[in-house]
Protein backbone atom coordinates (compact mmCIF):
# COMPACT_ATOMS: atom_id res chain seq x y z
CA UNK A 1 0.00 0.00 0.00
CA UNK A 2 1.49 3.38 -0.87
CA UNK A 3 2.49 5.42 2.09
CA UNK A 4 1.16 9.52 1.62
CA UNK A 5 3.28 12.29 3.26
CA UNK A 6 0.43 13.83 5.33
CA UNK A 7 1.45 16.56 8.09
CA UNK A 8 2.64 15.44 10.94
CA UNK A 9 -0.17 17.05 13.06
CA UNK A 10 -2.57 14.48 11.49
CA UNK A 11 -0.74 11.99 13.07
CA UNK A 12 -0.25 10.04 16.76
CA UNK A 13 1.44 8.24 18.85
CA UNK A 14 -0.91 6.32 20.18
CA UNK A 15 -3.32 5.15 17.25
CA UNK A 16 -0.10 5.67 15.18
CA UNK A 17 1.50 2.47 16.90
CA UNK A 18 -2.42 0.32 17.16
CA UNK A 19 -2.07 0.76 13.46
CA UNK A 20 1.40 0.00 13.21
CA UNK A 21 1.25 -3.17 15.30
CA UNK A 22 -2.28 -4.59 13.52
CA UNK A 23 -0.39 -4.22 10.32
CA UNK A 24 2.27 -6.00 11.16
CA UNK A 25 0.69 -8.88 12.67
CA UNK A 26 -2.28 -9.10 10.36
CA UNK A 27 -1.12 -8.14 6.52
CA UNK A 28 -3.60 -9.52 5.03
CA UNK A 29 -6.73 -7.50 6.59
CA UNK A 30 -8.15 -10.91 7.70
CA UNK A 31 -8.69 -10.04 11.73
CA UNK A 32 -11.35 -7.86 12.07
CA UNK A 33 -11.45 -8.29 15.73
CA UNK A 34 -10.72 -5.00 17.94
CA UNK A 35 -7.74 -4.56 20.17
CA UNK A 36 -8.19 -4.01 23.62
CA UNK A 37 -6.57 -1.07 25.79
CA UNK A 38 -6.46 -2.29 29.32
CA UNK A 39 -6.20 0.74 31.66
CA UNK A 40 -7.52 -0.46 35.05
CA UNK A 41 -10.59 1.25 35.67
CA UNK A 42 -11.32 2.13 31.72
CA UNK A 43 -10.68 0.07 28.69
CA UNK A 44 -10.86 0.65 25.26
CA UNK A 45 -11.66 -1.09 22.20
CA UNK A 46 -10.24 -0.01 19.37
CA UNK A 47 -11.66 -0.95 15.62
CA UNK A 48 -9.24 -2.89 13.54
CA UNK A 49 -9.67 0.26 10.90
CA UNK A 50 -10.77 3.61 10.92
CA UNK A 51 -9.78 7.39 9.92
CA UNK A 52 -8.35 8.28 6.91
CA UNK A 53 -8.24 6.11 4.45
CA UNK A 54 -6.39 5.94 0.94
CA UNK A 55 -8.26 8.35 -0.71
CA UNK A 56 -8.38 10.87 2.15
CA UNK A 57 -4.50 10.53 2.76
CA UNK A 58 -3.94 10.97 -1.26
CA UNK A 59 -6.38 14.26 -0.96
CA UNK A 60 -4.59 15.89 1.96
CA UNK A 61 -1.18 15.07 0.16
CA UNK A 62 -2.30 16.47 -2.74
CA UNK A 63 -3.71 19.73 -1.54
CA UNK A 64 -0.71 20.37 1.05
CA UNK A 65 1.53 19.88 -2.03
CA UNK A 66 -0.54 22.47 -3.65
CA UNK A 67 0.05 24.81 -1.16
CA UNK A 68 3.85 24.52 -0.60
CA UNK A 69 4.10 24.70 -4.02
CA UNK A 70 1.96 27.90 -4.98
CA UNK A 71 2.55 30.74 -2.47
CA UNK A 72 1.90 32.96 -4.19
CA UNK A 73 -1.26 31.79 -6.34
CA UNK A 74 -5.03 31.73 -5.19
CA UNK A 75 -6.48 28.56 -4.31
CA UNK A 76 -9.76 27.48 -4.46
CA UNK A 77 -11.32 24.30 -3.08
CA UNK A 78 -14.90 23.36 -4.99
CA UNK A 79 -16.38 22.30 -1.61
CA UNK A 80 -15.13 20.87 1.49
CA UNK A 81 -11.90 18.86 0.47
CA UNK A 82 -12.92 15.69 3.04
CA UNK A 83 -15.85 16.00 5.80
CA UNK A 84 -13.72 16.60 8.39
CA UNK A 85 -14.19 20.39 10.67
CA UNK A 86 -10.68 20.34 11.76
CA UNK A 87 -9.18 19.56 8.46
CA UNK A 88 -11.17 22.51 6.50
CA UNK A 89 -10.25 24.58 9.31
CA UNK A 90 -6.59 24.39 8.81
CA UNK A 91 -6.64 24.77 4.98
CA UNK A 92 -8.54 28.10 5.55
CA UNK A 93 -6.28 29.27 8.10
CA UNK A 94 -4.09 28.29 4.86
CA UNK A 95 -5.87 31.06 2.81
CA UNK A 96 -7.48 27.94 0.75
CA UNK A 97 -10.49 29.49 -0.03
CA UNK A 98 -13.94 27.27 -0.88
CA UNK A 99 -16.25 27.78 -3.16
CA UNK A 100 -19.16 26.29 -2.50
CA UNK A 101 -20.62 24.47 0.79
CA UNK A 102 -21.28 20.87 0.92
CA UNK A 103 -24.84 21.15 -1.10
CA UNK A 104 -23.24 22.89 -4.09
CA UNK A 105 -24.54 26.82 -2.76
CA UNK A 106 -22.43 28.73 -4.40
CA UNK A 107 -20.11 31.03 -1.48
CA UNK A 108 -17.63 32.54 -4.06
CA UNK A 109 -18.98 33.75 -7.87
CA UNK A 110 -17.40 32.13 -10.50
CA UNK A 111 -16.75 35.72 -12.17
CA UNK A 112 -14.08 36.24 -9.37
CA UNK A 113 -11.83 33.07 -10.85
CA UNK A 114 -9.42 33.75 -12.68
CA UNK A 115 -6.54 31.95 -15.46
CA UNK A 116 -4.21 32.56 -12.90
CA UNK A 117 -5.92 30.70 -10.09
CA UNK A 118 -6.16 26.63 -8.96
CA UNK A 119 -9.36 25.36 -8.74
CA UNK A 120 -8.80 21.93 -6.98
CA UNK A 121 -11.41 19.59 -6.93
CA UNK A 122 -12.45 17.40 -3.10
CA UNK A 123 -12.37 13.80 -2.66
CA UNK A 124 -15.83 13.08 -3.74
CA UNK A 125 -14.90 14.75 -7.17
CA UNK A 126 -17.52 17.03 -9.09
CA UNK A 127 -19.62 16.86 -12.13
CA UNK A 128 -18.52 17.15 -15.36
CA UNK A 129 -20.32 20.31 -15.91
CA UNK A 130 -18.68 22.03 -12.87
CA UNK A 131 -15.62 20.87 -14.55
CA UNK A 132 -16.13 22.42 -17.88
CA UNK A 133 -16.82 25.82 -16.42
CA UNK A 134 -13.46 25.57 -14.69
CA UNK A 135 -11.59 24.91 -18.06
CA UNK A 136 -13.72 27.51 -20.06
CA UNK A 137 -12.36 29.69 -17.40
CA UNK A 138 -8.59 28.80 -18.16
CA UNK A 139 -8.02 28.19 -13.97
CA UNK A 140 -5.68 25.57 -13.72
CA UNK A 141 -7.72 22.07 -12.41
CA UNK A 142 -5.84 18.96 -13.62
CA UNK A 143 -2.34 19.22 -11.36
CA UNK A 144 -4.00 19.35 -8.36
CA UNK A 145 -7.43 16.93 -8.38
CA UNK A 146 -7.87 15.52 -5.58
CA UNK A 147 -10.43 12.88 -7.24
CA UNK A 148 -10.29 9.67 -4.42
CA UNK A 149 -9.32 7.01 -6.90
CA UNK A 150 -12.03 4.72 -5.59
CA UNK A 151 -14.27 7.37 -6.51
CA UNK A 152 -12.84 7.47 -10.07
CA UNK A 153 -13.46 3.88 -10.38
CA UNK A 154 -17.23 3.77 -9.96
CA UNK A 155 -17.04 6.05 -12.62
CA UNK A 156 -15.45 3.84 -14.91
CA UNK A 157 -17.56 0.62 -13.98
CA UNK A 158 -20.75 3.41 -14.90
CA UNK A 159 -18.60 4.16 -18.03
CA UNK A 160 -18.51 0.49 -18.72
CA UNK A 161 -22.13 -0.32 -18.26
CA UNK A 162 -23.38 2.54 -20.44
CA UNK A 163 -21.38 0.81 -23.45
CA UNK A 164 -23.37 -2.47 -22.61
CA UNK A 165 -26.75 -0.01 -22.66
CA UNK A 166 -27.62 -0.59 -19.57
CA UNK A 167 -29.39 2.26 -16.88
CA UNK A 168 -27.32 3.07 -13.81
CA UNK A 169 -28.82 2.75 -10.62
CA UNK A 170 -27.22 4.79 -7.94
CA UNK A 171 -27.23 4.00 -4.47
CA UNK A 172 -26.27 7.13 -2.80
CA UNK A 173 -28.08 10.00 -0.90
CA UNK A 174 -28.74 12.65 -4.15
CA UNK A 175 -27.62 15.63 -2.09
CA UNK A 176 -24.25 14.32 -1.20
CA UNK A 177 -21.27 15.95 -3.38
CA UNK A 178 -20.24 12.27 -4.25
CA UNK A 179 -23.49 11.42 -5.70
CA UNK A 180 -23.83 14.49 -7.68
CA UNK A 181 -21.07 14.16 -9.25
CA UNK A 182 -21.32 10.42 -9.90
CA UNK A 183 -24.70 10.74 -11.35
CA UNK A 184 -23.22 13.52 -13.56
CA UNK A 185 -20.73 11.09 -14.96
CA UNK A 186 -23.25 8.25 -15.23
CA UNK A 187 -25.91 10.42 -16.99
CA UNK A 188 -23.94 11.31 -19.47
CA UNK A 189 -24.01 8.14 -21.55
CA UNK A 190 -26.54 6.50 -20.02
CA UNK A 191 -30.29 6.82 -18.30
CA UNK A 192 -29.49 6.97 -14.67
CA UNK A 193 -31.21 6.93 -11.39
CA UNK A 194 -30.24 7.44 -7.49
CA UNK A 195 -31.81 5.38 -4.73
CA UNK A 196 -30.96 6.21 -1.09
CA UNK A 197 -32.09 2.77 0.54
CA UNK A 198 -34.25 -0.62 -0.33
CA UNK A 199 -37.15 1.24 0.46
CA UNK A 200 -36.76 3.41 -2.42
CA UNK A 201 -35.22 0.19 -4.34
CA UNK A 202 -38.33 -1.77 -3.83
CA UNK A 203 -40.31 1.51 -4.76
CA UNK A 204 -38.04 1.42 -8.35
CA UNK A 205 -39.04 -2.24 -9.06
CA UNK A 206 -42.58 -1.46 -8.87
CA UNK A 207 -41.99 -0.32 -12.46
CA UNK A 208 -39.58 -2.24 -13.35
CA UNK A 209 -42.85 -4.95 -13.02
CA UNK A 210 -44.92 -2.53 -14.45
CA UNK A 211 -47.10 -2.22 -11.22
CA UNK A 212 -47.04 1.24 -11.09
CA UNK A 213 -48.09 3.81 -13.85
CA UNK A 214 -45.30 5.14 -15.34
CA UNK A 215 -46.51 9.00 -15.10
CA UNK A 216 -46.42 8.48 -11.36
CA UNK A 217 -42.13 7.68 -11.60
CA UNK A 218 -40.93 11.21 -11.85
CA UNK A 219 -42.72 12.58 -8.70
CA UNK A 220 -41.52 9.82 -6.83
CA UNK A 221 -37.85 9.88 -8.07
CA UNK A 222 -38.11 13.91 -8.40
CA UNK A 223 -34.67 15.26 -8.95
CA UNK A 224 -33.24 11.79 -9.11
CA UNK A 225 -33.24 11.08 -12.58
CA UNK A 226 -31.47 12.00 -15.55
CA UNK A 227 -32.46 13.59 -18.32
CA UNK A 228 -35.10 11.72 -20.47
CA UNK A 229 -35.49 9.46 -18.85
CA UNK A 230 -38.29 6.88 -20.10
CA UNK A 231 -39.16 4.25 -16.89
CA UNK A 232 -41.24 2.24 -19.56
CA UNK A 233 -38.01 1.56 -21.32
CA UNK A 234 -34.67 2.55 -19.09
CA UNK A 235 -35.52 -0.36 -16.36
CA UNK A 236 -35.04 -3.45 -18.70
CA UNK A 237 -31.08 -3.57 -18.10
CA UNK A 238 -29.67 -2.47 -14.95
CA UNK A 239 -26.36 -2.28 -13.20
CA UNK A 240 -26.24 -0.78 -9.76
CA UNK A 241 -23.13 1.02 -8.61
CA UNK A 242 -22.97 3.34 -4.88
CA UNK A 243 -21.50 6.36 -3.35
CA UNK A 244 -18.69 5.14 -1.83
CA UNK A 245 -19.15 6.40 1.81
CA UNK A 246 -21.89 4.36 2.15
CA UNK A 247 -22.83 1.13 4.30
CA UNK A 248 -21.62 -1.76 1.52
CA UNK A 249 -24.38 -4.03 3.21
CA UNK A 250 -26.95 -2.08 2.20
CA UNK A 251 -25.33 -1.55 -1.14
CA UNK A 252 -25.30 -5.11 -1.26
CA UNK A 253 -28.44 -5.83 -0.46
CA UNK A 254 -29.97 -3.24 -2.95
CA UNK A 255 -28.33 -5.19 -5.50
CA UNK A 256 -29.51 -8.65 -4.34
CA UNK A 257 -32.91 -7.52 -4.50
CA UNK A 258 -33.33 -5.91 -7.62
CA UNK A 259 -31.37 -8.96 -9.17
CA UNK A 260 -34.17 -11.21 -7.89
CA UNK A 261 -36.68 -9.38 -9.02
CA UNK A 262 -35.37 -9.23 -12.04
CA UNK A 263 -34.88 -12.76 -12.07
CA UNK A 264 -38.36 -13.63 -11.50
CA UNK A 265 -39.40 -11.21 -13.79
CA UNK A 266 -37.14 -12.66 -16.41
CA UNK A 267 -37.18 -16.45 -15.76
CA UNK A 268 -34.96 -18.78 -18.12
CA UNK A 269 -33.52 -15.75 -19.36
CA UNK A 270 -30.01 -15.13 -19.28
CA UNK A 271 -29.62 -12.73 -16.25
CA UNK A 272 -26.38 -10.59 -17.89
CA UNK A 273 -28.75 -9.35 -19.98
CA UNK A 274 -30.88 -7.36 -18.21
CA UNK A 275 -28.44 -6.94 -14.74
CA UNK A 276 -24.61 -6.51 -14.43
CA UNK A 277 -22.23 -7.73 -11.87
CA UNK A 278 -20.81 -4.50 -10.52
CA UNK A 279 -19.48 -6.32 -6.96
CA UNK A 280 -15.90 -4.70 -7.44
CA UNK A 281 -17.37 -1.14 -7.57
CA UNK A 282 -17.17 -1.01 -3.77
CA UNK A 283 -15.00 0.99 -2.06
CA UNK A 284 -12.51 -1.16 0.21
CA UNK A 285 -11.66 1.37 2.63
CA UNK A 286 -15.45 2.07 3.51
CA UNK A 287 -16.09 -1.78 3.46
CA UNK A 288 -12.91 -2.95 6.65
CA UNK A 289 -14.32 0.25 7.93
CA UNK A 290 -17.56 -1.24 8.22
CA UNK A 291 -16.44 -4.55 8.95
CA UNK A 292 -14.20 -3.67 11.59
CA UNK A 293 -17.08 -2.04 13.06
CA UNK A 294 -18.81 -5.30 12.77
CA UNK A 295 -16.08 -6.71 14.59
CA UNK A 296 -16.62 -4.16 17.93
CA UNK A 297 -20.12 -4.87 18.24
CA UNK A 298 -19.28 -8.81 18.69
CA UNK A 299 -17.90 -7.53 22.10
CA UNK A 300 -18.74 -6.38 25.32
CA UNK A 301 -19.13 -2.74 25.77
CA UNK A 302 -20.79 -0.25 27.75
CA UNK A 303 -21.04 2.79 25.61
CA UNK A 304 -19.40 3.91 22.43
CA UNK A 305 -17.95 6.93 21.20
CA UNK A 306 -17.48 7.78 17.50
CA UNK A 307 -15.60 10.60 16.07
CA UNK A 308 -15.75 12.41 12.86
CA UNK A 309 -17.02 15.87 10.99
CA UNK A 310 -21.37 15.91 11.06
CA UNK A 311 -21.55 16.07 7.73
CA UNK A 312 -19.74 12.99 7.37
CA UNK A 313 -21.42 10.07 5.46
CA UNK A 314 -19.42 7.45 5.98
CA UNK A 315 -19.24 7.95 9.90
CA UNK A 316 -22.87 8.62 10.22
CA UNK A 317 -23.15 5.00 9.22
CA UNK A 318 -20.78 3.95 11.57
CA UNK A 319 -22.99 5.76 14.02
CA UNK A 320 -25.67 4.31 12.92
CA UNK A 321 -23.80 1.20 13.44
CA UNK A 322 -22.68 1.19 16.64
CA UNK A 323 -26.19 2.02 17.99
CA UNK A 324 -27.26 -1.05 17.48
CA UNK A 325 -25.40 -2.57 19.96
CA UNK A 326 -25.09 0.00 23.03
CA UNK A 327 -25.34 4.08 23.85
CA UNK A 328 -23.48 6.04 21.12
CA UNK A 329 -22.06 9.27 21.44
CA UNK A 330 -21.21 11.20 17.88
CA UNK A 331 -18.74 14.01 18.47
CA UNK A 332 -16.32 15.61 16.47
CA UNK A 333 -13.08 16.29 19.06
CA UNK A 334 -12.46 15.76 22.24
CA UNK A 335 -13.91 19.62 23.37
CA UNK A 336 -16.88 17.75 23.02
CA UNK A 337 -16.34 16.29 26.10
CA UNK A 338 -16.91 18.70 29.49
CA UNK A 339 -16.80 16.74 32.33
CA UNK A 340 -16.65 12.75 33.27
CA UNK A 341 -20.37 12.93 33.40
CA UNK A 342 -21.42 15.44 30.48
CA UNK A 343 -20.44 15.44 26.48
CA UNK A 344 -22.12 17.01 23.92
CA UNK A 345 -23.47 14.82 21.21
CA UNK A 346 -24.97 15.24 17.28
CA UNK A 347 -28.14 13.71 16.79
CA UNK A 348 -27.40 13.34 13.05
CA UNK A 349 -31.21 12.55 12.91
CA UNK A 350 -32.50 16.47 13.87
CA UNK A 351 -29.08 17.72 12.52
CA UNK A 352 -28.35 18.95 16.23
CA UNK A 353 -25.96 18.78 19.46
CA UNK A 354 -27.01 17.76 22.43
CA UNK A 355 -25.56 17.19 26.39
CA UNK A 356 -26.39 14.50 27.86
CA UNK A 357 -24.78 12.38 30.68
CA UNK A 358 -21.75 10.59 29.65
CA UNK A 359 -19.71 7.96 32.38
CA UNK A 360 -21.00 6.99 35.60
CA UNK A 361 -19.02 5.93 38.44
CA UNK A 362 -19.10 1.95 37.58
CA UNK A 363 -15.75 0.40 36.94
CA UNK A 364 -14.49 -1.14 35.17
CA UNK A 365 -16.29 0.87 31.71
CA UNK A 366 -15.64 -0.78 28.67
CA UNK A 367 -15.43 2.17 25.48
CA UNK A 368 -16.01 1.17 21.80
CA UNK A 369 -13.47 3.94 20.03
CA UNK A 370 -13.80 4.24 16.23
CA UNK A 371 -13.99 7.48 13.92
CA UNK A 372 -14.84 8.15 10.16
CA UNK A 373 -12.15 8.08 7.38
CA UNK A 374 -12.22 11.27 7.17
CA UNK A 375 -11.41 11.86 10.68
CA UNK A 376 -7.34 12.50 11.69
CA UNK A 377 -5.83 10.18 14.11
CA UNK A 378 -4.63 12.94 16.24
CA UNK A 379 -7.97 13.41 17.00
CA UNK A 380 -9.08 10.23 18.06
CA UNK A 381 -5.99 10.38 20.36
CA UNK A 382 -6.84 13.75 21.90
CA UNK A 383 -10.46 12.09 22.86
CA UNK A 384 -9.24 8.72 24.24
CA UNK A 385 -6.79 10.94 26.48
CA UNK A 386 -9.51 13.20 27.46
CA UNK A 387 -11.63 10.13 28.76
CA UNK A 388 -8.78 8.65 30.26
CA UNK A 389 -7.92 12.04 32.49
CA UNK A 390 -10.82 11.39 34.76
CA UNK A 391 -9.77 8.20 35.90
CA UNK A 392 -6.89 9.33 38.27
CA UNK A 393 -6.27 5.13 39.18
CA UNK A 394 -5.68 4.57 35.43
CA UNK A 395 -2.25 2.61 33.91
CA UNK A 396 0.10 4.92 31.95
CA UNK A 397 -0.36 4.90 28.64
CA UNK A 398 3.08 3.79 27.50
CA UNK A 399 3.07 0.87 29.88
CA UNK A 400 -0.16 -0.36 28.13
CA UNK A 401 1.18 -0.03 24.72
CA UNK A 402 4.05 -1.49 25.50
CA UNK A 403 2.02 -4.85 26.20
CA UNK A 404 0.39 -4.98 22.84
CA UNK A 405 1.74 -7.45 20.36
Amino acid sequence: MKQFDVPDFYRSPIIGKIKSLRRDSDPRKKDFTPTLLDFGPVRFLIARHFGFCYGVENAIEIIYRAIEENPEKRIFLLSEMIHNPEVNADLLDRGVKFMMDTYGKQLIAWEEITSDDFVIIPAFGTTIEIENKIKSIGASVGKYNTTCPFVERVWKMAAKLSKDDYTIVIHGKAKHEETRATFSHAAENSPAVIVKDLKEAELLSEYIKGAKEASSFFQDFEGCYSEGFDPEKDLQKLGVVNQTTMLATETKEIAEFLKAEIINLREGQDLKDYFADTRDSLCYATNDNQNATYGLLNEQADLAVVVGGYNSSNTTHLVELCEQKCLTFFINNEEKISSKNAIKSFNYKTKEESSSEFLDNTEPKTIILTSGASCPDSTVDRVLQKILSFYDGAKSIEGVLSQLK
